[in-house]
């Protein structure tokens, strides 16, 4: 894809800091850093959100994680935890339209970064959520 800032910098038009590379994935430092340490992993196949992927490139993106989080833990002693952030078309938060997963690392709860749920369990009854599950249940292809 031409106009992809993520593209550009796997094709090297665009320089990044880079923290971890193999022939399917890339990892860099997002330019925002939100916290020290805030990691971009991307597919070098161009892809726009996760309803693209099939299993086979879920699995080879989604398997570097943890190597990734454990080098960030290493390198950072201070780091109490880390939030793993996958956005999803626009009305989730998605700015690059490039399939990328954000590592944050965490240093304390006063280190700038946030995330917050709204309670709604109460407007769910027990069989509401039988119904929920049971209709997500019914398009899980395998």
């Amino acid at each position: 894809m031409t106009d992809c800032i993520f593209c550009k910098i796997i094709d090297r038009e665009v320089p990044s800091y880079t923290v971890y590379e193999d022939d399917a994935v890339y990892a860099f430092l997002d330019i925002t850093q939100t916290t020290k340490g805030h990691t971009l992993v991307i597919p070098k196949k161009h892809i726009a959100d996760i309803f693209e992927y099939d299993e086979d490139l879920a699995q080879i993106v989604f398997s570097r994680i943890p190597k990734i989080a454990r080098a960030l833990e290493k390198n950072f002693p201070d780091m109490e935890g880390l939030n793993i952030v996958n956005n999803n078309k626009e009305i989730a938060y998605q700015t690059v339209f490039h399939s990328h997963i954000h590592l944050i690392p965490r240093y304390g709860a006063d280190d700038d970064f946030s995330m917050t749920f709204k309670n709604n369990g109460e407007l769910y009854s027990a069989d509401d959520m039988a119904a929920i599950a049971e209709s997500i249940r019914k398009n899980v292809s395998n």
